[in-house]
């Protein structure tokens, strides 16, 4: 990676073979013909950065942009929530993963002990500690550390390495009056605040009050999983901001990009309703991956771009002291929430029963997802466990209905009398019937205009469990 022609980053691989940091263009192609050379892009760099910050606020809420590519984070008060050091900084990993960048990373008291720390890993001393959490400790890592790796230095670098200091613990060793007179007070300033003599403060950044982001890819893309990876990167930053705010999503709209210009073709927009609003991005993803898997893309894809279109406050956690038999009130919702993303929000319904007399009016089916409110019903009526959908006609042996055998009423007559209101006028009388083999059905006939001849046409219309 070159800067004013100068390099500013390198592989492993360069690295390995003997290229350095700030080492010419010609120099490096004398060690490596076949190099490949890329020119810094600030702007794309702040990008990237900025998402690293948005998805890293699911850690702290103390997030700072800083310079050359770093982000601080203070874990003080996380480290207990995370398990301890080792595992935030394994989250943290494998969050950089996701957003599809590599990092290294710095633990230290101050916040520019960390910097210098992640820096000296990133110039490739790998076999340095680059975690403490201990000023006993943090000092002499920090006396060990190249006097290069401070950017106040750098005008004075050749100076000070004329007079044979070339670390920070050669530095604090030299007169500090005489030192500021000659450098002046930035370099002994960020000395200070590495070593915390002096307190450094910060612009933590502030989460928006609506998230949008949005990602191109390398390529064009058609297939499914391919996709998922870079919006993968999006749910990372969507779960940070959600933390941030403390927020859950019940909605996400997903858009998929496909050509522009003259052939330019609609975006394929997706939208993800939850059964229950969550922060989770292992939740996210699952639901995500599902509706991807049974999309049929009209072209390739070349962005992908995410919004949260309904969010809501975010719930404390449940303090039961025993768990829900069978499984969570939040486990029964990812259940839900899985079945919509793999069959369709059509294909998975629920009982919404109406406030209606009629059996086929009152017994409705509405899509999971569908918000409906509690109708009031009639209490204590006794109703079959299954209703056909449509009544069937029975026929008539020795003037009782018959259905796979004759028929034997033994209930009373229940009449129903309804839907005059809207012209679908419903009178019938209802009895419960024992066949011969004791099974139990729910018959009925018309009293009003529903006759065949001399004899009433009887309907079967349910089943008793």
């Amino acid at each position: 990676m070159l800067d004013q022609n100068r390099v500013s980053a390198m592989s492993a691989l360069a690295r390995a073979a003997g290229v350095q940091a700030d080492m010419r263009r010609g120099g490096v192609q004398m060690l490596l013909p076949d190099a490949i050379f890329h020119q810094r892009d600030t702007a794309r760099e702040q990008e990237a950065l900025h998402k690293v910050a948005m998805a890293l606020l699911q850690y702290s809420p103390q997030v700072a942009e800083a310079e050359d590519a770093t982000v601080l984070i203070d874990i003080g008060a996380s480290l207990r929530l995370f398990g301890g050091i080792r595992s935030l900084c394994r989250r943290i990993s494998q969050t950089m993963l996701a957003l599809g960048l590599s990092a290294e990373m710095g633990c230290a008291i101050t916040a520019r002990g960390a910097w210098l720390l992640a820096h000296n890993a990133a110039l490739g001393k790998r076999r340095g500690r680059k975690r403490s959490l201990s000023m006993k400790t943090l000092l002499p890592m920090l006396d060990r550390l190249p006097l290069a790796l401070l950017p106040a230095a750098s005008p004075w670098l050749g100076w000070l390495h004329g007079i044979a200091c070339r670390r920070l613990g050669h530095l604090r060793q030299l007169p500090r009056p005489g030192l500021q007179r000659r450098c002046g007070k930035e370099l002994l300033q960020t000395l200070d605040c590495a070593y915390g003599d002096e307190n450094e403060l910060f612009s933590w950044i502030e989460a928006p009050p609506g998230f949008r982001a949005r990602t191109e890819l390398p390529d064009r893309m058609e297939h499914a999983e391919h996709i998922l990876l870079f919006a993968h990167s999006l749910l990372v930053q969507l779960t940070g901001w959600l933390t941030a705010k403390q927020l859950a999503v019940t909605k996400i709209t997903v858009q998929l990009e496909h050509e522009r210009g003259r052939q330019a073709i609609p975006p394929t927009s997706m939208l993800i309703a939850l059964a229950e609003a969550t922060w989770r991005e292992e939740h996210l993803l699952r639901l995500l991956k599902e509706r991807l898997a049974h999309l049929d893309l009209a072209a390739p894809v070349i962005a992908v771009s995410l919004e949260a279109s309904q969010v809501e406050a975010m719930q404390a956690p449940s303090d039961s002291l025993f768990p829900e038999p069978g499984g969570s009130v939040e486990d029964h919702h990812r259940l839900v929430e899985l079945l919509v993303a793999r069959l369709g929000a059509d294909n998975v319904l629920h009982a919404a029963p109406q406030a209606d007399h009629r059996p086929e009016v009152a017994n409705a089916w509405v899509p999971v997802l569908q918000k409906s409110k509690p109708a009031s019903l009639p209490a204590q009526l006794v109703r079959p466990a299954w209703l056909f959908a449509k009544p069937i006609a029975l026929m008539l042996r020795d003037h009782r209905p018959f259905y796979h055998s004759r028929l034997k009423l033994v209930s009373p007559a229940e009449r129903i009398e309804a839907g005059w209101w809207n012209g679908q006028l419903v009178t019938r009388d209802y009895h419960i019937a024992e066949g011969e083999d004791h099974v139990h059905y729910w018959i009925y006939k018309e009293r009003i205009g529903k006759l065949e001849g001399e004899h009433t046409v009887w309907y079967v219309q349910g089943v008793f469990g």
